[in-house]
């Protein structure tokens, strides 16, 4: 039927209007025909109540345009229909077609992921301003609507939240106009083409490709259609056209004034009321006239807009005839002061940290299409885990999504939707194409335009990966001559091009170190991307964050990024899977998991990474003063607010269990202050290790953070942990002889050797433990042994390092054995075996010492050769492959989420009780999960509290999973896999490591752990005891 209806509509005779040329979206001279200029973000209301509801949704002003539209799309742009737009038009045939929605996830083609280059790349060069016109989809839409009668005699206003790339308007069969621009709405004033009373077709169509798209080459997945509302709206023939609110502080931040400039359709008188979060009338003034008009208020001491403390006025503008209020047009209002002193930018006079995060606008479901309720929803994971800032990247954002800023209190960092990477950095790059001006100047006009009164923006930004050239510094030039009350920034502008702020993206810690420390640096240092959190990362977040706290210029950055990107979608087995690039068919481009970045996965979970972002990012820290006498000392990071909104909870704990606790409910600490805070802890004895955790809570509900999320958290030592010495004794009951654990030697297969309650069997091939038999209970899984191990499955920042070809030779290090020995010495029995690990160029030795319960001594011993260069290693440890029936986790560590050696500081040593199951976190991508650090001890039972206890002479780590390393591992490139799909094996894997490298964050296309975290070649030894647990019983 489509192939039927595509023929007919080809073939028909074009009714083109006279007005458009079907040429405009190859042409990057012709941005827009008959757009109306761009406007602040505000609506006019019919009355004041109407407006105090800040809904335009329930005015009688608004209309939407959102929900079920005839829809029809062709593959190839030649194949559109040219004569759909007509009155009486058959549509019949078309599909039914949701108003907001992209294509790619409602069954129009597939979804693409790409970072750099256009969709089209491995099929089409770029040309620009020419996009192909095969595989440029278009759809065609159509819709009847009947617009209230009683907006005859108003200008009525059609609006178009988001259309991706471009679009052709018609209304009744006459063409209305032309938009590109993807990411700010598009505005047509249809007034002449309605029929207000009666049946009014709308009909628009959309492309793809445009000439625009060449500045759209952002790194998200890119889909089409329409992301946003669509509404009409009427304004009155003389009103209020657009207010612009520019507000400032005295030079001590004191008072405020609020310069508004009014653009006045008609002669209007206007009644302008400030009013305040109570809606009491601040001030108010009478302005009349036509054009521009200005004026300005002065308030004494108003309450200030800052990320923590973001309050809001409201400044109403009332349009009157006599006596009656004919519109009202509310806007919030900020009072702030944003500028650049002493290479630092201070906001309301305070050099500010910026503990931002970038976040594409992306829903699992709808793409583009996000929800305000996933709005808030972000907003308030933001606000709960200390976010303060967000970059718009790389385009502007729905309209509200800037108010929930500004009421909820977010720095941002606003920018243009300008994205050209495709093409380069050089020569070729837009920045310097003479045609590609306008559209540089255009895109950034209007996004300033459309956001001016937003307090909450702090930067204008001026694009992404754009190159450099003359377009930018027009640009920047038009910005800063529009706006002077705000810095602006272009991350490719560098140090000394046009920008304010000196915005790189993943800067190395030495750089960043080296730019702070230079006295002649004088541009305040942000970074718009660092710490890339892709998969399992986030390692080495606390070393940016040491640099950041001890350099005043360098003031914070923006995390890449928010949220993965990944789509809902059904894989080949059925299950739900995030879909990433590559997924959808073999022929597009694709750039992989390079999507799933996020600090959050796409349903919104945190991901385990970011509760060390939200512990780095917090505002209160807590340090040990005399412990002796119970002093604390409470640092307040903020710079506007105190502390008591919170409460101060203390525990401490003994061995990771509680002794006491206690209170502080009013904490008294000024802003950018130090109190020190005495707690009654008591006396602590000489025995064990004694913890202090304190927690800041909130005390009531704030906004979007609920009463009782802990805000803040320290935990400080008060007396260290002394590991036990590894001494394996023989266990005596009273007037009872010891039974010495008997060794036979004799069986051709195995050593085995035996004892009063259990049998343990080692394999004369490998050498390897692989039965290990306790009152009937196996330990080992049939099939199974307990062996060395030196291999993980590697993560995305590993892969991005080529880690899984550069560590390859310890994926099978070729563990040769030489010799298996055993003996009986002091009642107890010894076996060593002697490796040689041919591809390390090194030996290795394994000892295993056992007593007369079955608890068994380890030892594993590497020596490395002296003169050969071997890569480094993740891991050095063993590994053993237990039953599944062992799902239960008791351990003394650091907890309760996932931690690394680089990435653990958010993660409170402790006594958690958990399942292997709940250990694997499903990343996008299968890799390596689920190890904790800093272990005491470990147990691993099963139901009937039997099982094993690990124990070590040092903190080690460990890790549970009903996974094999093999499963989660891709091997030496990324295959199509997805963590879901991923079954769970009837085992569970233990890994007892000594040490295992970091994650590593400063990219995740090379960077690796610091030195520090890494495991280089070299001799290393470890020593643990496993010894069984017999009806373990949980005592809190």
């Amino acid at each position: 039927m489509r192939k039927l209806l595509l023929f007919s509509t080809v073939c028909a005779c074009s009714l083109v209007a006279s007005a458009q040329t079907f040429k405009e979206w190859q042409d990057p001279q012709v941005n827009e025909v008959n757009r109306a200029p761009m406007h602040a973000n505000f609506f006019a209301y019919e009355n004041i109540e109407a407006s105090k509801t800040a809904l335009k949704e329930k005015s009688e002003n608004f209309m939407t345009l959102n929900g079920t539209w005839k829809f029809f799309w062709v593959e190839n742009a030649d194949q559109r229909p040219t004569d759909f737009f007509r009155v009486g038009y058959n549509d019949k045939g078309w599909a039914d077609f949701q108003v907001p929605a992209v294509w790619e996830l409602n069954g129009y083609g597939d979804p693409i992921y790409v970072n750099v280059g256009y969709a089209w790349r491995n099929q089409y060069k770029n040309n620009p301003p020419y996009v192909p016109v095969e595989k440029n989809h278009v759809g065609s839409y159509r819709k009847e609507i009947v617009v209230p009668a009683d907006w005859k005699g108003k200008d009525i206003i059609a609006h178009f939240g988001s259309v991706t790339s471009n679009m052709y308007l018609w209304v009744n069969g006459k063409f209305v106009g032309y938009s590109e621009d993807s990411k700010l709405e598009a505005e047509f004033d249809i007034t002449k083409y309605l029929k207000p009373g009666r049946k009014n077709l709308i009909a628009f169509q959309v492309f793809r490709w445009c000439d625009g798209t060449y500045l759209e080459d952002q790194d998200f997945f890119r889909y089409s259609g329409v992301g946003r509302d669509c509404y009409l709206y009427t304004r009155n023939k003389s009103r209020i056209d657009d207010i612009r609110i520019t507000p400032d502080l005295d030079s001590e931040y004191k008072n405020g004034t609020l310069d508004v400039v009014l653009s006045m359709k008609g002669n209007n008188n206007v009644t302008l009321e400030l009013l305040d979060a109570q809606d009491n009338v601040v001030s108010s003034k009478e302005v009349k006239g036509s054009g521009d008009v200005k004026t300005k208020f002065e308030i004494e001491n108003p309450n200030k807009w800052t990320a923590e403390t973001p309050y809001l006025y409201t400044l109403r503008a009332s349009v009157k005839k006599g006596d009656k209020v004919t519109e009202v047009v509310p806007v919030k209002v900020g009072f702030r002061r944003v500028e650049i002193k002493n290479a630092q930018v201070l906001v309301n006079g305070q050099p500010v940290l910026f503990k931002g995060a970038n976040r594409h606008e992306m829903d699992p479901d709808g793409g583009y299409v996000v929800s305000r309720e996933r709005m808030l929803q972000d907003i308030q994971i933001m606000k709960k885990f200390n976010i303060n800032a967000v970059r718009t990247c790389h385009y502007p954002d729905d309209a509200y999504w800037y108010e929930l800023c500004d009421k909820y209190g977010i720095y941002m960092v606003a920018e243009a939707n300008i994205e050209s990477h495709g093409m380069g950095y050089g020569e070729t790059t837009l920045a310097k194409v003479d045609s590609y001006r306008k559209a540089h100047l255009e895109r950034n006009k209007r996004n300033v335009q459309r956001n001016f009164n937003h307090p909450s923006i702090i930067f204008w930004s001026l694009g992404n990966e754009a190159g450099y050239g003359p377009n930018f510094e027009a640009a920047y030039d038009w910005v800063k001559a529009e706006d002077a009350s705000r810095p602006v920034q272009y991350e490719r502008a560098g140090r000394d091009g046009k920008t304010d702020i000196f915005c790189p993206m993943y800067y190395r810690y030495n750089a960043c170190e080296k730019y702070s420390a230079d006295e002649n640096s004088q541009k305040p240092l942000i970074q718009c991307e660092y710490a890339h959190a892709m998969g399992n990362s986030e390692g080495g977040f606390k070393e940016y964050w040491d640099l950041i706290r001890k350099y005043p210029k360098y003031q914070g950055g923006f995390i890449w990024d928010f949220v993965d990107q990944s789509c809902r979608w059904t894989g080949e087995n059925g299950k739900m899977i995030y879909a990433y690039g590559g997924d959808f068919n073999r022929f597009d481009a694709s750039d992989n998991n390079f999507c799933d970045n996020g600090l959050i996965s796409p349903d919104r979970v945190p991901n385990p990474h970011m509760y060390e972002v939200g512990y780095f990012y917090q505002n209160i820290w807590t340090t040990a003063g005399d412990l002796s006498k119970g002093e604390v000392k409470v640092y307040n990071e903020n710079f506007f607010r105190d502390l008591s909104a919170y409460r101060m909870e203390w525990e401490l704990i003994k061995d990771g269990k509680p002794v006491r606790s206690g209170v502080v409910d009013r904490l008294e600490v000024a802003p950018q202050q130090t109190a020190a805070i005495n707690l009654p802890i008591g006396k602590v004895c000489n025995s064990g290790e004694w913890l202090l955790n304190v927690r800041y809570i909130q005390k009531n509900r704030e906004n979007l953070v609920p009463a009782g999320h802990v805000v803040a958290k320290n935990q400080l030592v008060v007396k260290g942990y002394e590991a036990p010495a590894i001494k394996l004794d023989n266990v005596a009951e009273s007037n009872q002889a010891v039974v010495a654990p008997v060794v036979n030697d004799a069986n051709v297969n195995c050593i085995e050797v035996t004892g009063e309650t259990f049998n343990i069997q080692f394999d004369k091939k490998t050498g390897y433990m692989d039965s290990y038999m306790v009152d009937g209970t196996q330990m080992i899984k049939e099939g199974a042994q307990l062996s060395p191990n030196f291999w993980r499955a590697p993560t995305d920042n590993d892969y991005g390092a080529g880690l899984q070809n550069k560590y390859a030779v310890w994926r099978n290090p070729e563990i040769k054995l030489l010799s298996l020995k055993q003996e009986s010495k002091d009642e107890q029995v010894v076996v060593s075996a002697e490796y040689e690990m041919k591809s390390v160029h090194a030996k290795l030795f394994l000892t295993y010492t056992i007593n007369n319960v079955g608890a068994v001594k380890v030892t594993q011993r590497m020596a490395a050769a002296a003169d050969v260069k071997v890569s480094d290693m993740f891991r050095f440890g063993m590994q053993l492959v237990m039953p599944s029936s062992f799902e239960n986790i008791s351990y003394y560590g650091r907890g309760p989420v996932e931690n690394y050696i680089d990435r653990n500081h958010s993660t409170d040593l402790g006594i958690y009780n958990q399942t292997v199951t709940e250990q694997f976190y499903a990343y996008i991508r299968p890799q390596e999960n689920g190890t904790k650090t800093d272990i005491r001890w470990w147990n691993m039972l099963n139901a009937e509290g039997k099982g094993l206890q690990f124990v070590a002479e040092s903190p080690f780590s460990a890790s549970a999973l009903h996974y094999t390393i093999e499963s989660l591992d891709d091997g030496v490139q990324k295959d199509q896999r997805h963590s879901n799909e991923v079954e769970p094996s009837d085992l569970t894997n233990v890994l007892i490591d000594k040490v295992q490298q970091g994650l590593a964050c400063e990219d995740s296309w090379g960077a690796i752990p610091l030195p520090k975290y890494r495991i280089p070649y070299g001799n290393y030894e470890f020593t643990f005891v496993m010894t069984p647990i017999d009806n373990s019983v949980v005592i809190e």
